[in-house]
């Protein structure tokens, strides 16, 4: 087994959703002064790769420090289906997916590759990003799935300014996983995902380490 590191750096030139703050990274000490180096940090719980707790989108949804270990660490498939700007995924896009490698299993975490990661330096990149269609997260939702993950800033189409499949997938108490880097790296249909947010108390959401364990 290799791993695989599937997440983005955050540094303070990182793009951020519109509306949010650039990280600031604040030198607290220094080793001159005070013997050794430390940092504050002021940024955003959705910044880069980050995990959106279900309390994003619904008030009595789970929170961040609420979720259990065993649903970050879980059994993925990847789905490749390279999408343009403003280009949805499908249920048909699922569906031919399961017709190569199998329907799929109760409590399977979905990683979607579009190839728009790409863009993350383009302006279009968080207003014009591939998402899924609301037929697609309720298709997932009735496979009881763990998680959804994608390479991009949000797992909404970009111009959907209502969140359709956040509320969807936050009801069904359905994890989403963003801003996923890496992914055309993986070469099977399967593999073994971690995701690792901090442990925040009340959060809606958090900055994570994401790993595939792949062949």
């Amino acid at each position: 087994m290799k791993l695989l590191d599937l997440t983005l750096t955050v540094s303070e030139n990182i793009p951020t959703f519109p509306g949010s703050p650039q990280p600031s990274f604040v030198q607290d000490k220094n080793i001159k002064n005070d013997g050794y180096n430390s940092e504050l940090l002021f940024l955003s719980s959705h910044t880069g790769t980050h995990l959106d707790a279900p309390y994003h989108f619904q008030e009595k949804g789970e929170k961040i420090h609420e979720i259990s270990l065993k649903r970050l660490v879980s059994s993925a498939i990847l789905v490749k289906s390279r999408k343009k700007g403003d280009q949805p995924i499908t249920k048909t896009d699922i569906q031919k997916i399961e017709k190569k490698h199998g329907k799929i299993p109760s409590g399977s975490s979905i990683i979607f590759w579009t190839g728009w990661q790409k863009m993350i330096k383009n302006t279009s990149y968080f207003v014009r990003n591939p998402g899924l269609s609301t037929a697609a997260a309720k298709y997932l939702v009735s496979k009881k799935i763990n998680l959804v993950g994608t390479d991009s800033p949000s797992i909404d189409l970009g111009k959907d300014k209502r969140f359709s499949v956040h509320h969807i997938f936050s009801k069904n108490n359905v994890l989403i996983v963003e801003n996923l880097t890496n992914l055309e790296k993986i070469r099977s249909s399967k593999f073994h995902f971690v995701v690792l947010p901090l442990k925040l108390k009340g959060a809606t959401g958090s900055p994570v380490r994401a790993i595939a364990f792949v062949e």
